[in-house]
């Protein structure tokens, strides 16, 4: 008996299935099963005597048929994929790049999701075409860019997330989140924020990048781990962190203004280095010297006030002998250095020199003075 079609297969038609829908695409689709059987029963109607089946006909095209539905199960994973076998739907197992083998249609199907590729989502700037240029160039988007710093100022931050799916957590991936690349973005934006809303505009405009990189990673890691989203984020890099538009130019003057500050603190700090240290130096030399002095004029008022009470003692011994001692002493230190003329001690027609003691004694050179002590001269008496 002639095999006729009903519009279905031996299975029924079934479901259509996922090809081609869904967020991820799927392996390659299995072919029409009643297509093929139609085509069958066509060539063997002509082969055959008769022009119809006889049961060694119908087990033939039920073994080609049980053949090409066994073979549909091959399917091949890319280098950047893994493939998620679903088993009536629910995630069996997770195969690697290569040539695998599931079960076909409708018992097994597979998704590869590109697993093993990193991807790049930037927030707060965006890539359009430009006919002019005859390319594509990047435009910012400041509704995702412009956010509220602590101390209660604007900044436009620019800033990229490279991301990946987790080895382990592609079933996570296909089957926690609706639109993962949204996702991503949402969870970027909003963890940005709120790094930027905890510090103040100046540190993250000059050395605080790193660190607010590196508090917006954990911050994005942690809320997606709470999603069971299976999206692990590897880096978070600022491009572009400067106050709005508007007030750049105000922003960057006041910037200048601040470096030039830096910069006469520096100098300053650097004379007073140098100068202080020569005044100190100074200072102390000062202070020695007068140290020093000090103790001289102690010892030699010590000096003098003993020296007079050993003459005092004497002069209670012998007060006529001590007397003319000093008187004799005082006068040659008073006329040791000074021109002597001898007189006869008449009056004033006698006056003679007796002995030109002067011009007989050969004049000495003066003696160089010296620092603190008075030079003696001579003079005519």
């Amino acid at each position: 008996m002639p095999w006729k079609n009903q519009g279905g297969g031996p299975w029924g038609s079934g479901p259509k299935g996922p090809w081609g829908s869904g967020p991820q695409s799927v392996g390659p689709r299995p072919p029409d099963l009643e297509d093929l059987l139609r085509r069958g029963q066509d060539r063997l109607q002509q082969l055959l005597p008769g022009g119809h089946f006889s049961g060694m006909g119908i087990a033939l095209v039920l073994i080609g048929a049980l053949a090409i539905w066994g073979l549909s199960g091959f399917f091949r994973v890319q280098s950047e994929e893994l493939g998620v076998v679903l088993r009536f739907g629910k995630h069996v197992r997770t195969v690697q790049p290569g040539l695998n083998y599931h079960l076909p249609y409708p018992i097994e199907t597979v998704l590869l999701p590109k697993a093993l590729r990193v991807s790049t989502i930037s927030i707060g700037m965006t890539l359009i075409d430009d006919p002019a240029r005859r390319g594509r160039t990047m435009r910012d988007v400041p509704e995702e860019s412009l956010m509220l710093t602590g101390d209660e100022n604007i900044v436009d931050v620019d800033f990229t997330v490279l991301w990946r799916i987790k080895p382990d957590g592609v079933g996570d991936y296909l089957f926690n989140i609706q639109n993962p690349e949204g996702t991503v973005k949402a969870v970027a934006e909003s963890a940005m924020r709120e790094a930027v809303g905890k510090a103040n505009i100046q540190p993250i405009l000059t050395g605080a990048r790193t660190t607010t990189e590196a508090n917006v990673q954990e911050l994005m890691q942690k809320t997606l781990d709470s999603y069971g989203s299976g999206v692990l984020v590897q880096q978070v890099q600022m491009q572009k962190v400067d106050p709005p538009a508007q007030v750049i130019d105000s922003f960057r003057d006041v910037q200048a203004a601040r470096a030039d500050l830096e910069r006469l603190q520096n100098e300053a700090q650097t004379y007073a280095n140098r100068v202080v240290p020569d005044a100190r130096g100074r200072a102390a030399q000062i202070l020695q010297v007068a140290e020093g002095y000090q103790q001289q004029a102690i010892a030699e008022a010590k000096g003098q006030s003993a020296r007079f009470l050993k003459v005092y003692d004497e002069y209670k011994k012998a007060p006529d002998v001590t007397r003319q001692r000093i008187y004799l002493e005082t006068m040659e230190r008073v006329l040791g250095g000074s021109e002597k003329l001898v007189y006869d001690g008449g009056g004033s027609q006698s006056i003679v020199p007796y002995l030109p003691l002067s011009e007989l004694t050969p004049k000495r050179p003066p003696a160089p003075a010296t620092t603190g002590q008075p030079q003696q001269g001579g003079g005519t008496r």
